[in-house]
């Protein structure tokens, strides 16, 4: 999980959930016409949670993922994470608190084709000026985590697309964050790859980390134990999963 913290942020955690939004919105003006990608949304998520948001073209799934993750800022409402108010934060702030603090995973995947699976892993410790063995240790102990501790020297265009999907969650998890974030995972991936992603997603959830999944696939949303479904920037359900997907089964297997 994330780092050591201020007394006062250790405190606000302890008595919060991790990520607490309360009438969150975000309006766009899209030429004279103005735009409610979010209109009022209200919920919390625990920590060790797994959560997928799921809604139609246009329901503001990404939007909310882009809030959640520090990418943009609310037009109105709060957004408290770990107890910090970080919808008044400055860009500097938030960019802080993105390195600190939120693990991304892209359906692109966004690796760097020129270097290995070492160095894509470890960017996000170069960036918080951490030290290079130290970096390199924690990169390549993250890389050993989802499978890939036999190919730290290889580069992008040498793995599969699962492996390559296992180099962009190493990557997120290489800080510890507190929240991993992932935008449609599985979207470029064949059915058996997916598969085996979100089985890598299920055992991360089992190590207590706290996931939230934003995907347009019902399939996928119900490996998560909660699915929060978005329309027309509006929380329409927020459904427990009474019986996911991989869980069961692997557990049966154990």
């Amino acid at each position: 999980m994330a780092g050591s913290t201020t007394n006062g942020r250790a405190d606000a955690s302890e008595s919060r959930p991790l990520i607490e939004v309360t009438d969150l919105t975000k309006r766009y003006m899209m030429g004279s016409q103005e735009v409610w990608a979010l209109d009022g949304v209200s919920l919390s998520i625990e920590e060790g949670e797994y959560v997928a948001v799921m809604g139609p073209s246009g329901s503001g799934k990404s939007t909310f993922m882009n809030m959640l993750g520090c990418l943009d800022t609310p037009t109105g409402g709060m957004y408290h994470l770990r107890g910090e108010d970080v919808s008044t934060f400055s860009d500097n702030e938030l960019a802080e608190i993105r390195n600190r603090e939120i693990g991304f995973v892209f359906q692109t995947f966004n690796l760097l084709p020129r270097v290995d699976c070492l160095r894509n892993a470890e960017l996000p410790l170069i960036y918080s000026g951490m030290p290079k063995a130290e970096r390199r240790e924690r990169a390549a102990e993250a890389l050993r985590s989802v499978g890939l501790g036999d190919r730290l020297d290889h580069r992008p265009n040498e793995l599969s697309g699962g492996q390559r999907q296992r180099v962009a969650t190493a990557r997120a998890l290489v800080n510890r964050p507190a929240l991993v974030l992932a935008d449609e995972p599985t979207g470029n991936l064949d059915t058996e790859t997916g598969d085996e992603i979100m089985r890598l997603f299920e055992a991360l959830h089992r190590q207590g980390n706290t996931l939230l999944v934003v995907t347009h696939e019902e399939e996928i949303a119900r490996h998560a134990r909660r699915i929060i479904h978005l329309r027309d920037g509006r929380l329409e359900r927020d459904e427990t999963v009474e019986h996911p997907v991989l869980a069961d089964a692997e557990i049966a297997a154990e």
